[in-house]
């Protein structure tokens, strides 16, 4: 048996905009997705569980719950498993992570996998070659739609920034409340209009995707010196901006602002938007009334320590 774990993850700052080239600052969380692969003669099989049965339906026949979610889940690892030919093994894949809530959960499973699978399979990849591989596959499955920065973090961990390039940076752990909306978002479809305004008016949005870059680059100081205020701030500022290029939900919006009245020092949209997640900075007088307060207006509330380890393979022989 070959197992790997590897972690999610959180825009802080920066999403559209790093579609334009401008820079994004992301962070691997301690939420996990993990794989584990068992040699089964004759039989090749994936198995999803412990994942969100949204969208499920039961088969009146076998008794099978058949998940929208798992079914996602396992188009990621089948193809893993065609790109290198594998064959008779077993995937069993669990997850703490939702899926479409912009927490890099494909990329965690599509890491994992690799990684799993080039321990058990002696592929001989390095961890740059299980980066961009698992880049590619994740990009092939979404139809040209993956992020380097999600399968870098889930990969590597801690925290990169990402603009034309990818840069990794030594910045100390940071506690933070992630309120969901449970509305799966459609990341493409977010890009896509965001991407089709800006055409439209570059004039106006060019200089909000200028403003969200200069938020990112001002926000790696901040987050090295742990000025928790001014980050909160920076956090609040680029909801606005996000907003004003329409990827926020009435959801979302009453998250963000029960965070704000719940104390937090600052609170915005992650990822694409559209539905998803939503991330929250708590003051230094912790976190109870925080997630209470994310609670109260609806969302599923949890906490998250981003800047954490990277990719792990454990082989039992």
């Amino acid at each position: 048996m070959t197992a790997a774990s590897a972690p999610g993850k959180i825009i802080l700052f920066g999403e559209h905009a790093v579609v334009s080239g401008v820079s994004a600052l992301g962070g691997a969380i301690d939420l996990r997705a993990r794989v584990r692969l068992e040699d089964t003669p004759g039989k090749t099989s994936i198995e999803a569980r412990d994942l969100t049965l949204q969208g499920f339906r039961l088969d009146l026949i076998t008794g099978q719950i058949v998940s929208a979610d798992a079914m996602r889940a396992t188009r990621y690892v089948s193809s893993v498993l065609k790109e290198y030919g594998a064959r008779d093994i077993t995937v069993k894949v669990d997850s703490d992570l939702p899926l479409a809530a912009g927490l890099g959960s494909s990329a965690a499973i599509v890491v994992a996998t690799l990684a799993a699978l080039n321990e058990h399979m002696d592929l001989g990849l390095s961890r740059i070659d299980v980066a961009s591989q698992a880049y590619k596959i994740e990009k092939a499955v979404q139809q040209g739609l993956g992020s380097p920065m999600d399968t870098a973090l889930a990969t590597y961990g801690g925290y990169l920034q990402v603009s034309r390039d990818i840069s990794p940076l030594d910045l100390p752990q940071l506690d933070m409340a992630v309120g969901s909306t449970k509305q799966p978002h459609d990341t493409r479809c977010e890009v896509e209009r965001v991407q089709g305004l800006l055409a439209q008016h570059p004039d106006i949005v060019g200089p909000i995707f200028q403003a969200i870059g200069a938020i990112s680059s001002k926000a790696v100081a901040l987050l090295r010196d742990m000025r928790l205020e001014e980050l909160g701030e920076l956090m609040n500022v680029n909801h606005g901006l996000l907003e004003a290029v329409g990827v926020g939900t009435k959801e979302l919006s009453e998250l963000v602002y029960a965070a704000r009245a719940g104390e937090a020092l600052g609170a915005k949209i992650t990822g694409a938007g559209g539905g998803g997640c939503m991330i929250a900075l708590p003051s230094s007088e912790g976190s109870t009334r925080l997630i209470a307060a994310l609670k109260q207006a609806g969302g599923r509330a949890f906490l998250v320590k981003t800047g954490c380890e990277g990719v792990r393979v454990v082989r039992d022989r």
